[in-house]
């Protein structure tokens, strides 16, 4: 017996089917990409590229390196090349799927909306696992090692920080700009 999940654009939903037809199997890596990658396209899950246009994540980023990534659907752990810079943390099968302006990120994460990244080992159970977390959602990572992992951690910690601090000057800004239209408008 054969298990099968679709798609129904119709209602927006997955449901599943059973056949008894003979079918030649998939690998097991092969069936879980396919199914992430359909689950990708129905929820609008691939990167938009207003998220990284812009962007020159192929030249001199402010880090790079090998991180492998748990799946936000399919719970598996997949090794990606990963990018910070300005703000923004891409990941790409591997380094030679970033290295020039017509690559495509397989995902794009605004660090600026980033609350926490901290260490995770006790967590996971697994060495060198942190975690990044957002208002909906954390994702967790395993770096190949612990000064690997101190690094990222550093780095995106930076980021979050820059990006909290121009997203407050921009509101320190705006709350003059109104205050000054106000007393202009009292006037």
């Amino acid at each position: 017996m054969h298990i099968y999940l679709n798609y129904n654009t119709s209602h927006n939903c997955f449901y599943t089917t059973f056949s008894q037809q003979a079918h030649l199997p998939f690998p097991e890596r092969e069936r879980e990409k396919e199914m992430e990658n359909l689950w990708r396209a129905a929820t609008g899950q691939e990167p938009n590229p207003e998220d990284y246009s812009g962007i020159e994540f192929w030249s001199n980023p402010e880090r790079s390196g090998w991180l492998t990534k748990q799946g936000d659907y399919i719970k598996t752990w997949r090794r990606r090349w990963f990018v910070l810079k300005q703000g923004k943390l891409f990941w790409f099968k591997d380094p030679s799927s970033a290295a020039s302006s017509s690559s495509v990120p397989r995902g794009v994460i605004s660090v600026s909306t980033c609350l926490t990244v901290k260490g995770a080992e006790d967590l996971l159970h697994k060495a060198s696992a942190f975690e990044l977390s957002t208002p909906h959602s954390t994702m967790f990572f395993i770096a190949d090692n612990d000064k690997d992992k101190e690094d990222w951690i550093n780095s995106i910690g930076r980021a979050i920080v820059l990006g909290s601090r121009s997203h407050a000057a921009s509101e320190v800004i705006d709350y003059h700009q109104s205050q000054s239209k106000s007393q202009s408008a009292a006037t």
